[in-house]
């Protein structure tokens, strides 16, 4: 064997091999959570994104809805961005996957089911305006910035049980930051909704209500034999009285 091959093999046993499970990629890369109000993020991915100028940056949203408001908010604070959902033509989605390669556009405002269906390279910043919808997709994301970046979320109180989940996969917990001049909400402050009160949506209200209705006219399987046979001989005592009333009538 050459002493060129041998220097190559020593090479490959020495580098240590890379997992990309959720745990390794979790301890892997630097991740910060923002416990805030849901009103509050548009505001702070702003302040949040004034320093990260000069970087690469995807943006991840739950609905196409906040993808284009925040292009809006964005590009009227003069930043390079765009949104990519649904919407889009898949010849429009592949221009921007090249615009953000190409690095002629800074700010990728995307959902988790159309950013699967990119090859982006060089993302330095992953930002979660809203954790995913299902956790596994949290790290499928997180994978875009493996080693090279960090990844921030903005958790509201509707994301910690999904930021939970993620944390309990990773088995590690995010880095907690307060900004200041912002209301500030964690996991011990978040308070447990009151299942005894009434509803306030009209349509839950109506359904509920609905329920209730059906459940106090609901009549068990032995009450409702029970007054089956009660009609019956009741329907069965009619025809008997109507026929004697015929026969006493023939008789006369």
């Amino acid at each position: 064997m050459s002493e060129e091959n041998t220097t190559l093999n020593e090479e490959n046993t020495s580098k240590p091999k890379k997992y990309y499970d959720y745990i390794s990629v979790g301890n892997r890369t630097p991740q910060v959570a923002y416990f805030v109000q849901q009103h509050d993020k548009a505001r702070i991915l702003v302040d949040l994104l004034e320093p990260l100028k000069a970087k690469q940056i995807l943006l991840i949203v739950k609905s196409k809805k906040s993808a284009d408001k925040l292009e809006t908010i964005l590009k009227e604070k003069e930043f390079n961005c765009l949104s990519i959902h649904g919407n889009h033509r898949v010849s429009q989605i592949e221009d921007a996957q090249n615009a953000f390669n190409a690095k002629d556009l800074q700010v990728l405002i995307t959902t988790t089911k159309i950013f699967a269906s990119m090859e982006l390279t060089g993302v330095e910043t992953l930002i979660n305006y809203d954790l995913p919808f299902e956790a596994p997709e949290y790290f499928t994301c997180l994978r875009s910035v493996d080693e090279i970046g960090n990844s921030i979320s903005l958790i509201d109180p509707q994301d910690e049980g999904q930021l939970q989940t993620i944390e309990i996969m990773m088995k590690c917990e995010m880095k907690e930051i307060e900004l200041e001049g912002f209301e500030h909400t964690n996991r011990a402050q978040t308070q447990v909704k009151d299942k005894s009160k009434k509803p306030r949506h009209k349509k839950v209200a109506m359904r509920a209500k609905r329920r209730a209705d059906i459940k106090s006219k609901w009549v068990p399987v032995d009450k409702q034999e029970k007054n089956i046979k009660e009609n019956r001989e009741e329907i069965q005592a009619e025809i008997q009285a109507e026929i004697q009333a015929e026969i006493q009538e023939k008789e006369k």
